[in-house]
């Protein structure tokens, strides 16, 4: 049987257990990360493509540093009492003290339908003159929607006021009239050609159609990657959408190369080739060390705010920005030159045979920054002072020249030169392109935080704040987000349109999702015998959707259409609007989710069920009694877990029974009836067919049978002390818990302590057949799938009985997890690894300490047993397909042993038939189960979504993270069936079509060269990056086969918090905490870049933990956490941190202790000291970067992704 996996995931780990750099004695640390073959796809020789020359795209014009809010006076700083918070992507990139910008109240909003395209031209006025229009301002954009302006004031063909006859930018001969992308390629908007007039000199306004709904990163074009600035969403109309600006890029983007700058070869393809201009300078130029200062965001000229940089010089007027050539830092903190150097093959740049020298960004700096620099053009008559264009009637001017807009000035780094005759570069001073000017998910985070925490109702089609901010949810009939997300909440009404969008319509499901304190769990309704009330055809639970007619005597089902009378008890009359007049009194006529006792029809056998057990089974070969592992858990067992056994809402004490069996190479059973005076032990040798020697005295209440187990446990240690067999057995083990449990007729858990391959001669014995060697190749899924079908035959047996297995691995060398995690993934069970577990006075607190608090929460994390769980959907629509820990035994049911708050399952689901825009569509998720007390229950959640026929509609209703966790989900699926390559292609190929399907449907018209992306799916491609990037998915030879295997296991039952952190994981500044307060600090970009030499980051991803400390951080800061002098001195292999009485330490502490009550795992702490040993692996977590193995950044992958889409567009 194929694994029934999905997945995908980022978190990485060190060879000795994902996140333990603990090793055995004697054993050295783990190398940092191995190399690995270039990622396909990315270094590909590019094709020739339109546009590669790049004259501007049609979309942006510059923004000013002083530019104030519209209505402000010219040169009167914005007043910030009545400054509004820019949409969200807006924000992304101010520089300090600058307020954004928003879109005049002038523009007009956009259709919201696609057939804003076919008009976005219609009224280009092909034939207009060269000189001014009335109402057109020089060189400023003719509409709202902004162009950058490309030419000296005057326009293209003016050389100031002169009257020289007119030259192209290099020199000599008018340039020729070309189409948007340079040559003269046929006119990109319906086949109609623009005149450079037309395009730069003033077009009417009416040529743009209204402002795009888009926001435009910088108008200028790009250079092989697209710089531009964070998207910004405009106003209403077709979804905001975010563009990095630019035209065509270079040589990644298809197109003959370009020459090189400095007139030498051209450059070569990024990825994995020798560093082009795009990796730090000119080509040849070297990249600096880490040490250097970070690029400064170039959006307004000012540097960013999160990164210390040379800042580029206070504007010196009112209108006037950075010097020329001045306004950019380049990625290692180098500015270009002044001016275009002049090397072999150059024209000489004497002040008055040529036009202006560009900018950075290949424009001359007139435009850029309305200040007239060294070797510029007066105004030309009729203008004002240089950069101040004359205001269009009726329209108020601004400080600055050009309207506020969202837009970034054309020299945004990575804006590409623009071509001369033949296709020749100008030259311009070494570019890189500025990752501030990416979307960046710590902004949306912040901003969803800020715009959606507090109170959300659950209205038909809401999309849910993010899994990142805290938010109270009132339930309006519809379930609530932490039970189930959807990728869309707006269906289309076809088949056609799903399929074209490419975005799956997916749902995320943790039917037992833990809720915070302020919300009620769903109540239980218990209609006694007469049970849940039902459809009679589809057999769909009552809820608020149903319809009730006939006086309130029968109801229509929401799902199937079908009328079913009403049992009599459950009558009740209709109020005027048709609603019963008890239906707030049902919490299944008004709520989304609430539970119904369940009848003996819905029990195995027709009889209630008894209440669940748990059978502890340990390992007490040489290799666990050595470690110090059985010590450990008979020492603690009783007094910190089992007193946390779980409990009914309202009970006193917990009805679940316990067993304790040990084994090696014979299994070992105890009897602890609670009337012995000292346990008995039964043995059972016989492995090949295992019984189970007693049935009275195994499984016990806690309360009645203490005495018995606590003197169990102080004998098991020593019983086994000398114990010399180092050989194991484990599917005999399993399959004696599962026949005790089914003697028993319980359902239940399994928790099995185990700590090396079982090779001893019993059924389920394994070889060892690890070859790290083959990971990431086209092998790898020989060792990642299961090397028999004995523990998934095991698994499915145990499914059927309701008993779940949860196994605690302690290995010191290969296990196979690939093989034992079959049993915990088809009955719903969690796999927990701690490799080379040591209990020694050293390490006494380390693995000890996250095994103790792993075991603790997995007891008391309330389960539901023997769950049945079952989807309908309303006619036309249907599911399809499901991913996760479970079994399915048919198509439609979903069959797990045990299911905790954390699992969640996805499920895909298809048309089979046309939507209604008016009806919407219905999803209820049924899940029968035991409960920890032994009552049969059913949980019901319902999701009411809306319908649409149009795409803008479907990209604005979308959710992300949900779509992002179940993409790497069926990536792991995928993976074992195929190889990485095709995985990682499939990804790229799909976040391209989605990307490009906006494009097409949703977005205005605008240069190819421009990368547009929806708002709420601006951060896809640094997400689908991550995927790529995430050792589930491309884990290489740098982890071990076991670590590979357990993270595919783990993402494959992730809910949407775990996997959001997973793939991007938080990187948190812990160096000034008393500025916060008690809230946590606000997280920084997961890049190298961010790192500050002085500070303190910790960074998690709900598996692993790291405190990073730079080598410069204060003393004082060290004395108060570690007690030593400096950083150098601090105990990296001590994993906990001091128990020290001073405010620093505690504040620490208590923010680290925050962190882990979130995640489901306890995260052990690993310190990294900057450039030690251990920095390899932590800077392997941040996902922005370049990966070791040779995986893209996320400025590469973006490139890619534009390259792709423009490919499917063209």
């Amino acid at each position: 049987m194929n694994p029934n996996y999905p997945g995908s995931t980022q978190g990485q780990m060190p060879p000795t257990g994902y996140g333990a750099p603990n090793m055995n004695p004697g054993q050295m640390r783990p190398p940092g990360p191995g190399h690995m073959s270039n990622p396909g796809g990315y270094g590909a020789q590019p094709k020739p493509g339109p546009g590669q020359y790049g004259m501007p795209p049609t979309a942006n014009g510059p923004q000013y540093p002083n530019m104030g809010q519209p209505g402000s006076v010219p040169g009167k700083p914005p007043d910030m009492n009545n400054f509004q918070r820019p949409p969200i992507s807006m924000q992304n990139n101010m520089a300090p003290g600058i307020p954004p910008q928003p879109r005049p109240p002038t523009m007009m909003s956009p259709p919201s339908s696609a057939s804003q395209i076919s008009n976005g031209m219609s009224a280009m006025n092909i034939s207009q003159p060269r000189g001014p229009a009335p109402n057109q301002t020089y060189g400023a954009p003719p509409s709202s929607s902004g162009q950058p302006p490309m030419f000296p004031p005057g326009g293209p063909n003016m050389q100031g006021s002169s009257g020289l006859p007119p030259t192209n930018q290099m020199g000599g001969m008018p340039r020729p009239p070309t189409s948007q992308m340079g040559g003269s390629a046929p006119g990109q908007f319906g086949g109609m050609t623009a005149p450079p007039s037309s395009q730069y000199s003033g077009g009417p306004p009416s040529q743009y159609g209204g402002a795009p709904p888009t926001s435009q990163f910088g108008g200028a074009p790009p250079t092989s990657k697209f710089g531009g600035a964070p998207p910004t969403s405009q106003f209403g109309g077709a979804p905001p959408t975010s563009q990095f600006g630019g035209a065509p890029s270079t040589s990644q983007f298809g197109g003959a190369p370009p020459t090189n700058q400095f007139g030498g070869a051209p450059p070569v393809s990024q990825m994995g080739g020798i560093p082009t201009s795009q990796h730090g300078g000119a080509a040849g130029r070297p990249p600096t060390m880490p040490g250097m200062p970070p690029p400064s965001s170039s959006s307004f000229g000012m540097p960013p705010h999160s990164m210390p940089g040379p800042p580029s010089g206070p504007p010196t007027g009112a209108n006037q920005g950075p010097p020329s050539g001045m306004s950019i830092t380049d990625r290692y903190g180098q500015g270009p030159p002044s001016g275009p150097p002049s090397g072999p093959n150059m024209p000489p740049t004497g002040s008055g045979s040529f036009p202006p020298a560009p900018g950075p960004g290949g424009f001359p700096p007139s435009s850029q920054y309305g200040g007239s620099g060294p070797g510029q053009f007066p105004p030309q008559p009729g203008q004002g002072p240089p950069g101040q264009m004359p205001p269009q009637p009726g329209q108020q001017r601004y400080p600055g020249g050009t309207m506020p807009g969202q837009t970034f000035p054309p020299n945004y780094p990575g804006a590409q030169p623009m071509a001369g005759p033949g296709g020749m570069q100008q030259p311009s001073g070494p570019k890189k392109l500025d990752p501030d000017q990416m979307p960046s998910p710590i902004q949306v985070i912040e901003d969803d935080k800020a715009n959606r925490s507090g109170n959300f109702q659950t209205g038909k089609g809401a999309v849910p704040p993010l899994v990142t901010t805290k938010f109270v949810v009132q339930d309006q009939g519809n379930c609530n987000p932490r039970f189930m997300r959807s990728t869309m909440y707006n269906i289309p009404c076809t088949s056609d349109m799903l399929k074209n969008c490419h975005v799956p319509f997916a749902l995320s499901i943790s039917p037992f999702a833990k809720l915070p304190g302020e919300e009620y769990n769903p109540p239980i309704v218990n209609l006694g015998d007469v049970g849940p009330v039902r459809c009679k055809r589809c057999k769909a639970y009552m809820n608020p959707n149903m319809m009730f007619i006939d006086g309130g005597r029968r109801f229509q089902c929401v799902f199937c259409g079908a009328s079913t009378d009403v049992p009599a008890e459950y009558f009740a009359h209709l109020d005027h609007t048709g609603r019963r007049i008890d239906s707030y009194d049902r919490p299944e006529l008004c709520l989304g989710s609430y539970e119904f006792v369940a009848t003996k029809d819905y029990c195995k056998n027709g009889l209630l069920p008894n209440a669940p057990a748990f059978i502890f089974m340990i390992d007490v070969s040489y290799n666990s009694i050595k470690s110090g592992l059985v010590h450990l858990i008979c020492e603690r067992l009783k007094e910190d877990v089992l007193v946390n056994l779980p409990k009914e809402v309202g009970q006193d004490e917990s009805e679940i029974r316990v067993g304790f069996v040990t084994y090696a190479k014979e299994i070992h059973f105890y009897n602890v009836k609670s009337n012995l005076a000292q346990p008995q032990m039964l043995v059972v040798s016989d492995l090949d067919d295992v019984f189970v020697p007693l049935l009275d005295g195994f499984l016990v209440k806690l309360s009645e049978s203490e005495a018995v187990i606590d003197s169990l446990l102080s004998q098991i240690p020593q019983m086994f002390a000398e114990s010399r067999e180092t050989e194991t057995v484990l599917g005999p083990v399993i399959q004696a818990g599962l026949d005790a449990l089914k003697s028993a007729d319980r359902s239940g858990k399994l928790y099995i302590f185990h700590t090396s391959l079982p090779i001893a001669e019993a059924p389920g014995k394994l070889k060892n057949r690890d070859d790290r060697k083959l990971l990431g190749t086209e092998k790898e899924k020989t060792i990642l799938t299961p090397q028999n079908t004995f523990y998934t035959k095991l698994g499915q047996e145990c499914v059927t009985a309701g008993c779940s297995v949860d196994v605690f691995l302690f290995p010191n060398a290969y296990i196979d997890i690939a093989t034992i995690s079959e049993v915990c993934r088809l009955t719903g069970g969690n796999l927990y690894k701690y490799s080379y577990f040591q209990m020694d006075e050293d390490r006494a607190d380390l693995d000890g300490d996250r095994f103790l608090e792993d075991l603790k929460y997995n007891v008391m994390n309330q389960t539901a047993f023997d769950a049945i769980l079952r989807v309908r959907a309303s006619t036309g629509i249907r599911a399809v397909d499901f991913l996760g820990n479970f079994y399915m035994s048919n198509t439609t049911d979903v069959e797990m042993a045990a299911i905790d708050r954390e699992q969640a399952i996805n499920v895909e689901i298809k048309h089979d038939d046309k939507l209604n825009e008016a009806d919407g569509a219905f999803v209820q998720v049924a899940v029968l189960f035991t409960s920890v007390g032994g009552q049969r229950r059913l949980r019901i959640h319902n999701l009411a979504l809306n319908c649409c026929t149009q795409m803008a509609d479907l990209f604005r209703n979308t959710e992300l993270d949900t779509l992002v966790n179940y993409m790497a989900k069926h990536a792991v699926r995928t993976g074992l069936n195929s190889n990485p390559k095709q995985v990682r292609e499939g990804i790229m190929n799909q976040v391209a079509q989605i990307l490009a399907c906006y494009r097409k449907n949703c977005a205005s018209p605008s240069s190819v060269g421009q990368l547009i992306l929806p708002e709420s799916m601006k951060l896809l491609p640094l997400y689908a990056n991550c995927i790529v990037k995430s050792d589930a998915l491309q884990g290489g030879s740098e982890i071990s086969t076991d670590d590979r295997s357990y993270l595919m296991h783990k993402l494959n039952a992730m809910d949407v918090a775990s996997s959001q952190v997973f793939f991007y994981p938080s990187l948190i500044p812990m160096h000034d905490l008393d500025s916060h307060g008690d809230r946590v600090p606000t997280a920084v970009r997961c890049s190298m870049e961010r790192l500050r030499d002085n500070g303190v980051y910790l960074l998690e991803n709900g598996i692993s933990m790291f405190l990073w400390i730079g080598h410069n951080v204060e003393p004082h800061w060290v004395q108060q956490v570690f007690s030593v002098q400096s950083a150098a001195q601090i105990d990296i292999d001590k994993c906990k941190l001091l128990e020290l009485d001073n405010p620093v330490s505690q504040k620490l502490k208590d923010m680290i202790n925050s962190i882990r009550s979130e995640r489901c795992r306890y995260m052990k702490l690993t310190i990294v000291r900057q450039r030690d040993k251990l920095e390899p692996w932590f800077n392997h977590f941040l996902v922005e970067d370049k990966g070791h193995s040779g995986s893209a950044s996320y400025v590469d992958f973006l490139c890619h992704i534009h390259k792709e889409i423009r490919n499917l567009l063209s």
